[in-house]
């Protein structure tokens, strides 16, 4: 659902990109409290995922194709300001690297693709926690059902943003139609790919996963006749050998995997928005990419002529370039939150000194 140069005009673009970048700083704050020493790693690890993935177009219908979009499964792993920050750090990486999504319009694939996935699909997930019983599964079960909603509410948000300042006249209640319609298939990909993606690190540590905190159980004691809860045991250190780093670097194998292998299977079919703006005449006034001449544009590294090669180079390298400022990012933000606290306690102690 890249929306590439020439689709939206001026205004709108400026007041998009207005709202991303609110929404970006709203989100360096709140990412703040969500991140620790064990999730800020993660964090960078799921944004090179979600650029890997992404590579991964799937058939949808006749001549059409999908891909994951991401803020579902971001939200639900690391939280959901983290989440944002995430998903607007590979669509920074795609648009400057990869000429994917139009530099003037990354406004509106921030808002679009990062932000209001990210929104939609945590609030139906928390919904759901609410009110299904309490378990893995039950994490699992919401994590389908939010990611599913959360494509063709970008779809519809799209759409909005089209109907205030697209550039062509056309028919919105078709390209409205069109576009949910697609997208609703395109948004059970994205359910599977996120609830098996959740499941699989649930299974393994789900006191990593933002979503799956406070799902423990307390044990029940029979005190004179009547439950009642245990106290809260600590809970143990993980063994060194067998800590975060462990998930971190399979998460990176599968990444540069599906990046670097798997790819080349993809479907060469257009995906949802591509086909729809062809089909509806949306794309007439589209604009040649800013980073069209970049030596990774497409997907593909410039002078290889082994295609399989060459695709398999620049996914490499996306998910390596992804990786590193996604870290990056989140390293800087976990340090901000640590010398925050360090003041208050200073502040605390001086206080308490006087």
């Amino acid at each position: 659902m890249h929306v590439p140069d020439g689709f939206i005009d001026a205004p709108v673009s400026a007041v998009t990109g207005v709202v991303a970048a609110g929404a970006i700083a709203v989100s360096l704050r709140g990412a703040r409290r969500e991140l620790d020493e064990r999730t800020a790693p993660l964090a960078g690890l799921v944004a090179a995922f979600i650029f890997a993935v992404q590579m991964l177009n799937f058939p949808v219908a006749a001549g059409t194709s999908g891909h994951l979009l991401g803020g579902a499964l971001a939200a639900i792993l690391v939280g959901p300001y983290t989440g944002v920050l995430c998903v607007s750090v590979v669509l920074l990486m795609q648009g400057i690297l990869f000429a994917d999504g139009g530099l003037t319009a990354l406004g509106v694939n921030i808002t679009d693709m990062a932000i209001v996935t990210t929104v939609v699909a945590y609030a139906v997930f928390r919904g759901l926690a609410k009110v299904l019983p309490r378990g893995r599964r039950s994490v699992t079960v919401a994590s389908f059902v939010a990611a599913l909603l959360s494509v063709p509410a970008a779809a519809v948000v799209f759409t909005l943003i089209y109907a205030i300042g697209g550039t062509t006249d056309v028919a919105l209640p078709k390209v409205a139609t069109a576009m949910v319609g697609v997208h609703v298939l395109i948004g059970i990909g994205e359910a599977v790919i996120t609830a098996l993606t959740v499941g699989a690190v649930i299974a393994v540590r789900p006191d990593l996963v933002h979503g799956a905190r406070g799902l423990e159980q307390r044990l029940k004691l029979r005190v004179n006749g009547e439950l009642v809860d245990a106290p809260a045991a600590e809970p143990a250190p993980a063994p060194a050998g067998r800590s975060h780093r462990k998930l971190w670097i399979t998460g990176l194998i599968t990444s540069l995997v599906l990046a670097g292998f798997v790819s080349f299977y993809a479907s060469a079919h257009p995906d949802g928005l591509e086909k729809i703006a062809h089909d509806q005449g949306i794309d007439k006034k589209a604009e040649p990419h800013a980073s069209s001449d970049s030596p990774l544009a497409d997907y593909g590294v410039k002078d290889v002529s082994d295609a399989r090669l060459s695709g398999g180079l620049a996914g490499v390298i996306g998910v390596g370039a992804t990786i590193v400022v996604g870290s990056t990012v989140f390293r800087v933000v976990r340090r901000r939150r640590t010398d925050e606290m360090s003041r208050a306690d200073t502040h605390t102690a001086t206080g308490t000194r006087v």
